[in-house]
């Protein structure tokens, strides 16, 4: 209750002194703040959100800036002057710069990054050269290097004179003259090590880099696999780049599980917040795959149009088609949604295929048989009570637990190949969302159910 109380308090405080107009006041009350408050104020008053921006110290303003969803980014970037704007771009570091930069159209762009000082335009335009989704684009420039053959005691006096404008010093990375990248070192080892002795003689040549073409994916894995604040960034020569450190990392990867929950649910991934984004770009976003899962739903009028004559021989069959096709769609979506996710988190790749196959035989084979002993037991059941089906209930209760087997079986092995198929040939496995898979399962399973009812009732009811 304190907490909601001070929290009240402090947006009064902001409102008043705001509303006074004392510049000088603002300027000292927002810069004494939390910059994770003074975010949470943008948000609260958008209308004051350029003002607060303005308000702030630049490096304030930058720190509160890069923690802000693009929407409100580009929002105070149209309101604020434009040497407030050239400020705050310049102050903003190389990779948050460009995380930035690389949600505006291209024309604005071009004219924001004229407003940047020459050397950080020359940093900002190489980051934007490297493909999207690369590590290139989430390096910065701004790290500690320093040569073998210096002693630890000059690398303590250099990191005293240039480590306020790294991104971190909790790393030191070792080059030789032509910048070759040879080892990092934690800066504890720096500190524990006696300030005579040379930095070759500290490290241990055991290292972890990245490569600026890798996919973002590859460094999230790296950052999850190895206990690092900060990683290298090196070209095919193994030249020295740059760094990527843990904050970036987690940026994309939370942007990354937001795209693969809204790929999964059926629909391409939104690039802004659901409430920002205008309904015309909402409804082009949805209904691309709403229309393809129509059109494959179609089949599903095709296939029983196939089996027509079975079906007006016995009427009976009908009955069971959407709980047949409905649980082979819900097991092939459980599937699919499993191995998306230990896909993502690394727990599978596709050279695990064979041993995925054989799990989710196993296993759709014993969920299937639970399905079929519930759907057997149902319709004998229900003949003893209201005789509904007649004399052959039977051979019915066998046809429906019989195909719940098949159709269940069959849509657990497609729910978990698909992610992988489609990963062997470069696509994306979300997109094998479980609105596809239930469709794709839906259609298939007809064609089982059918097949065993004309197996079982043949000369029969058929």
């Amino acid at each position: 209750m304190a907490s909601e109380a001070s929290t009240i308090d402090f947006k009064e405080q902001f409102l008043e002194m705001i509303q006074s107009e004392d510049v000088l006041h603002i300027r000292e009350f927002l810069n004494n703040q939390n910059i994770s408050d003074v975010a949470e104020l943008i948000y609260e008053y958008p209308e004051y959100e350029s003002q607060i921006i303005g308000h702030l110290s630049i490096h304030r303003a930058s720190s509160t800036f890069k923690i802000l969803d693009v929407p409100t980014q580009k929002r105070i970037i149209q309101q604020l002057p434009a040497f407030k704007t050239a400020e705050l771009l310049n102050d903003l570091s190389a990779d948050d710069r460009t995380s930035f930069l690389e949600e505006l159209p291209s024309e604005v762009v071009k004219e924001l990054i004229k407003t940047l000082d020459p050397e950080e335009r020359k940093i900002t335009l190489s980051l934007l050269g490297y493909p999207e989704g690369s590590v290139g684009r989430l390096m910065t420039p701004d790290y500690i290097a320093v040569e073998k053959d210096w002693t630890v005691r000059e690398v303590i006096d250099h990191i005293r004179e240039v480590g306020k404008d790294s991104e971190t010093i909790d790393v030191i990375y070792v080059v030789d003259e032509k910048g070759y990248f040879i080892d990092d070192v934690r800066i504890r080892e720096i500190i524990l090590a006696n300030p005579e002795k040379k930095i070759e003689d500290v490290i241990d040549n055991r290292y972890i880099a990245l490569n600026v073409n890798d996919d973002q994916e590859v460094a999230s894995e790296a950052f999850k696999m190895n206990n690092r604040v900060a990683l290298p960034v090196l070209d095919n020569n193994k030249i020295l780049l740059g760094i990527v450190t843990i904050d970036d990392v987690l940026w994309i990867t939370q942007e990354e599980f937001s795209e693969d929950i809204q790929k999964i649910g059926g629909t391409e991934a939104l690039d802004e917040p659901y409430l920002e984004i205008p309904l015309v770009k909402l409804f082009k976003k949805r209904v691309v795959w709403l229309v393809v899962l129509f059109l494959s739903e179609m089949l599903t009028a095709t296939a029983m149009g196939y089996f027509e004559d079975e079906i007006a021989k016995a009427v009976v069959l009908a009955l069971f088609v959407p709980l047949i096709i409905s649980s082979g769609g819900n097991s092939g979506s459980q599937a699919s949604t499993l191995i998306i996710q230990a896909m993502a988190l690394g727990e599978i790749t596709i050279v695990d295929w064979w041993r995925v196959i054989k799990r989710e035989l196993l296993s759709g084979l014993m969920l299937g048989a639970v399905l079929g002993i519930i759907g057997f037991t149902r319709v004998m059941l229900w003949n003893q009570i209201f005789h509904t089906y007649g004399d052959h209930s039977f051979l019915i209760a066998g046809t429906v637990g019989v195909s719940l087997v098949g159709v269940v079986l069959w849509g657990t092995i497609a729910g978990s190949m698909l992610p992988i198929v489609l990963k062997k040939f470069g696509a994306d496995p979300a997109t094998s969302s479980a609105p596809f898979v239930a469709t794709l399962v839906d259609v298939t399973g007809l064609v089982i159910y059918f097949s065993v009812a004309f197996v079982i009732m043949r000369g029969i009811l058929l």
